[in-house]
């Protein structure tokens, strides 16, 4: 999707100004190089076990250390069993706008590693507001069984991933085919490219794969990928 020009809103100021403050803070431990010319790699340090949808739970040693990088855990209450037919999943990712460039393992000895999603959602934070949201891991596994399906490596290059309702609103003024509850604003949504490889390419592998919605966009040259339920447009 063509990026848009924002109107400015008075009462929004506020808020994009505390998110600029605090993506400043997170930029000290950030693994993302913003210029776009570096790579980052995340270590194994906290796990979220597979499922549909996440909660958080303390765990025991909160009360010891209530600072700890530990103290919470994602934990995951769903069908497991598409998640150990890899002992480990690597994705690469290059963003249309902001030019950062990501590539990690996010998920390794069937458990999700905390610190490669916390990548992930920078990376595909609404690049409009700077709002970062959890990306849906079931959109990430999408992914990978996309580029096992196409036989690749390369990185897909990011249209869309979250989009706040903020921007969500201002797209559908300048574009009909922008839904207004889309799943974009809850994670569960991405829009995406290939280098090299044509949106009609990825699309029928897409469409293979028969996992939640596929969007074919030959004309914006991009293929939008969701959780919802399988349906293709």
């Amino acid at each position: 999707m063509n990026k848009q020009p924002l109107k400015n809103v008075t009462d929004e100021e506020s808020k994009i100004a505390s998110r600029r403050t605090f993506l400043k803070q997170m930029a000290g431990v950030s693994l993302l190089t913003l210029s776009g010319s570096g790579i980052a790699s995340a270590t194994v340090r906290d796990i979220i076990h597979p499922g549909k949808n996440y909660h958080y739970e303390p765990l025991k040693s909160a009360h010891k250390n209530p600072k700890s990088l530990h103290s919470r855990i994602l934990t995951r209450h769903t069908n497991t069993e598409d998640f150990h037919s890899h002992s480990h999943k690597m994705l690469s990712f290059e963003h249309a706008h902001t030019g950062d460039k990501l590539k990690l393992t996010y998920f390794e000895r069937g458990r999700y590693i905390k610190d490669a999603l916390q990548e992930i959602n920078y990376l595909l934070r609404d690049y409009h507001t700077d709002d970062i949201h959890p990306i849906d891991t079931a959109l990430l596994d999408q992914l990978f069984d996309l580029k096992q399906t196409l036989g690749i490596n390369k990185p897909f290059h990011i249209v869309s991933g979250y989009r706040s309702p903020f921007t969500n609103a201002a797209l559908r003024k300048h574009s009909h085919g922008v839904a207004e509850h889309s799943f974009h604003m809850q994670g569960r949504a991405i829009d995406i490219r290939v280098e090299g490889m044509s949106a009609r390419t990825i699309n029928k592998a897409a469409l293979a794969m028969a996992k939640g919605g596929v969007g074919y966009y030959p004309q914006n040259d991009f293929v939008h990928l969701d959780t919802g339920e399988i349906r293709n447009w």
